[in-house]
Order: C-alpha cells, then sequence, then structure tokens
C-alpha cells in the first residue's frame, strides 16, 4: 500500500533498518485486520504493540534533537499507530492511551477542514472539546502505564487539537449571542445545500425551500445587514452576511448543474461518494457490524484525496484548476467522510467484537424497558415474562459471574455485566409497581 502522509524527505542510513521493521509490523496489521475468520484478541494485539513502541524508541535515538524530520518512516510509524490505536478499541480497551491516537488524527483533519471552510456550529465544537477533555483526562490518568514515547506523541497531538479548536471558537468570537441563531440557520442551510447537490436523484421542490429561506433572510436585510431574531442588527454581520451570500451563490451554481459534476473530476467524485455511502452504511449498523480497523482504509482513502490537493483546490490531470462548483462539491463530500468517521469512533462501545453481541441484546433490550417504564409500565408481572427469560438466557452464559468465548473472556465483561444489572434493575421496578398497583375493583350489580 502506499504510505500516508506522503514525505519527500530521504530515509538515513541508521533509520533503514527501522523503515523496515515498521513495513513488516504493518503488514502483519493490516493481514490481521483482514482475517475476519475470528475476533481480534488482545494477546495478538499486544505484542506488536510492544514491537512498534520498540520501533518509536529506536527512532528517537536516531534522530536525537533532530526529531522534526519527516520522512517516509513517519508515514510507516503513523500507519502502523493509527492500526493498534484502532486495534485497541476492537479488543475493548477504548478508554487506553494507545486508543486515542486515531481519534486525534480525525479530529485534527475535521478541524483543518472546518477551519477552511470558515462555516460550522457551536455543536460541532462542543462535541470535539468533549471529546478531547476525555481524551486529556487519559492522559493524566494512563501516564505511568504506557511508554513515555507514546505518550509524547499523543500529547503534542491533543495540543495540536487544542489549538485548532481555540482558533475555530475565536473565528466565531465575533458573533452577538443574539446573532447565534441566524449563523446556525445559515449553516444548517448550507449544509442541507451541499448534501442535495450529492444525491443521486436531485430534487428542484427541496432547492427551491431552502432558497425561499435565504431570500426570506436577504429580504429582511436592514442597510446590507442581517438582523437577529429580534429583528435588531448585532455584532456579526462580517459572518452572517458573508455566509448568506454564499448560500446564494452556491443554491445557483446547483440550480445550473443540475445534480452533475465536471467531467474533469467525474473519477473523484464517485470515490467519494463510494465512501460516503460505506461509511453512511456503517452508522446505521455500527453496533452489529463496525469491526473499529475497517476505519482505517476509509481513512486513509480520504486522506489521498485531501493530500492531492494544491492550495486547496484540486487539479485535473493537465494541471487546470476545479471551479467552484467542483471543489465545494468535492470539499463537501471529503468533510462528510471525516465527520462519519468520527462519529463511528466516539460511538465505539468499550467491549471487545466478542462480546458485542451479547451487549446489543443487551442495550436492545433496555431501550424496550425504558419505553414500557415511559407508557406507565405494566399491569401484571406476567407481561414482563419474555424480558425476564431473555434476561436469564444472557445471565445464564456467564462462568463464575463471566462470559467467555471458548476458554478465552473477551475485554468488556464489566461494561455487560454493568448493562445486565440495569435491565434487571429496571425489570424489578416494574414487577413490583405491578404488584403494588391497586387491583380494579368490580363494579356493583
Amino acid at each position: 500500500m502506499a504510505d500516508s502522509p506522503m514525505y519527500t524527505a530521504p530515509v538515513s542510513g541508521p533509520e533503514k533498518p527501522i523503515l523496515e521493521k515498521l513495513v513488516s509490523l504493518r503488514d502483519k496489521l493490516l493481514l490481521l485486520k483482514q482475517d475476519k475468520s475470528t475476533y481480534v484478541k488482545s494477546q495478538d494485539v499486544l505484542p506488536l504493540y510492544e514491537d512498534i513502541i520498540e520501533q518509536v524508541q529506536l527512532l528517537n535515538d536516531a534522530r536525537g534533537s533532530d526529531h522534526l524530520v519527516q520522512n517516509r518512516v513517519d508515514a510507516v510509524l503513523d500507519d502502523c499507530l493509527q492500526l493498534i490505536s484502532l486495534f485497541f478499541m476492537a479488543v475493548g480497551r477504548n478508554t487506553e492511551l494507545p486508543a486515542q491516537y486515531s481519534m486525534t488524527s480525525n479530529i485534527i483533519r475535521l478541524c483543518d477542514h472546518l477551519k477552511e471552510a470558515a462555516f460550522y456550529s457551536t455543536r460541532d465544537l462542543e462535541s470535539i472539546e468533549n471529546t478531547l477533555r476525555g481524551m486529556r483526562r487519559t492522559l493524566e490518568r494512563d501516564d505511568d502505564k504506557h511508554s513515555p514515547y507514546l505518550l509524547a506523541r499523543i500529547k503534542f497531538r491533543i495540543e495540536a487539537c487544542d489549538k485548532l479548536l481555540h482558533e475555530l471558537r475565536d473565528f466565531l468570537s465575533t458573533l452577538s449571542p443574539t446573532m447565534v441563531p441566524t449563523w446556525e440557520k445559515l449553516v444548517s442551510i448550507l449544509r442541507a445545500l451541499a448534501a442535495l447537490n450529492t444525491r443521486s436523484k436531485y430534487s428542484q421542490n427541496d432547492l427551491y425551500e431552502l432558497r425561499g429561506q435565504l431570500h426570506d433572510m436577504q429580504k429582511s436585510m436592514q442597510d446590507g445587514k442581517l438582523p437577529d431574531e429580534e429583528g435588531q442588527v448585532s455584532d456579526g454581520q462580517n459572518l452572517v452576511v458573508p455566509l448568506l451570500q454564499r448560500c446564494l451563490r452556491f443554491s445557483d451554481l446547483i440550480e445550473e448543474r443540475q445534480g452533475t459534476i465536471d467531467p474533469r473530476f467525474q473519477e473523484t467524485y464517485d470515490k467519494l461518494i463510494e465512501i460516503r455511502s460505506q461509511l453512511d452504511r456503517l452508522t446505521m449498523t455500527q453496533a452489529w457490524s463496525l469491526r473499529e480497523t475497517d476505519l482505517f482504509m476509509w481513512q486513509r482513502k480520504l486522506d489521498r484525496i485531501d493530500d492531492s490537493r494544491q492550495d486547496g483546490n484540486f487539479f485535473d490531470a493537465e494541471g487546470r484548476p476545479a471551479d467552484l462548483h467542483a471543489q465545494r462539491t468535492l470539499l463537501y463530500l471529503i468533510r462528510k467522510g471525516y465527520a462519519l468517521i468520527y462519529q463511528l469512533l466516539i460511538a465505539s462501545e468499550p467491549v471487545s467484537e466478542a462480546l458485542l453481541p451479547v451487549y446489543n441484546q443487551l442495550l436492545t433490550l433496555r431501550k424496550c424497558l425504558v419505553e414500557v417504564q415511559k407508557n406507565g409500565g405494566v399491569s401484571n408481572p406476567r407481561e414482563l415474562y419474555p424480558y425476564s427469560m431473555k434476561l436469564n438466557s444472557i445471565d445464564n452464559m456467564r462462568v463464575d459471574g463471566k462470559f467467555q468465548v471458548g476458554k478465552d473472556i473477551p475485554e468488556g465483561q464489566g461494561s455487560v455485566n454493568d448493562l445486565l444489572a440495569e435491565c434487571y434493575d429496571m425489570a424489578y421496578e416494574l414487577r413490583t409497581a405491578a404488584e403494588d398497583a391497586p387491583e380494579d375493583e368490580p363494579e356493583d350489580d
């Protein structure tokens, strides 16, 4: 496979054995990723992790103070760390330090694109900030449990994420609180336009509806400025007015192109549509079908296309730049891809894939019990028999209080047992409430 990202600095003599070892380790990780005949175990992953950390130490020693060099060794090492990070998630060790590496890579890409796009929701930033807060807690908790070399790398990457997040918040700082809803509405409309533009069946009515909202906002302008929801012109015009104009211009481009893209970029467009479709499917079925390591290839495919840009734009085979419509369409698909990967990463449960079938059954059972509670409970304890039978069947799978697969005890026992106990508690509360409820008295003749 090709390396990503691509570096041009030469590999020095002392680093060549390190590169060969890292390439070998990456190949082993890729073979392990492709083997779907059985679930991944911690004992499959940990020796490879130790080997990678050993090469990181050797690389640091070889470079000394010249640690900022970036060449093919760094590219292959990044692949190895990405894969080992996703494997830690696949075996249910999400809360450990190595698992954080892949998330930092995704957040850096995502923040870079939000900064470049210059439009995003405050909710986007809140989600990233919450994720980083959890990663910092992991960093503090595990600072003496893992290699200091890995610790330093992840700490540096979290700091890079923090810096980008700070810049994104600064960009929105000129928005007055009363203008935030207007900004959020325009962000939502522009994203809806971008999504509409990439649908397999183009909808003229949907475009007219979105454009109608834009025209209503345009008509409400006072001396070239947008009022807030209370009709007052407040701070943030430098952001909301250009975004309104951008939305209007893009809606015109969408109508002109009628769902087609410049043929010069059709191949790239088709690749990005396929990536988005696959990731969309995973978001719908991730609880049952996702192995976190599958995300590696999708992220790398996005990285290849993203890194092929020059000065932010796409160029055809003859070196001619993409027009505005093609550029915005392709960038939207790249950003959507990174956003979907982010969603899948934060949705990953701290449970080994071997225990996911049981864990997902319990999640479904809990949802059903929650719905029963919301709808007033049960009128008779007998109505709880199906839930009790399912809970007992799952409970009977345990051996000495643990769920086993063969002779293995997969990671995530605590999460599954906690969920099982929660379901038992909910069923008990429903049964008690039904038994304590006063019986209806028969009516007198």
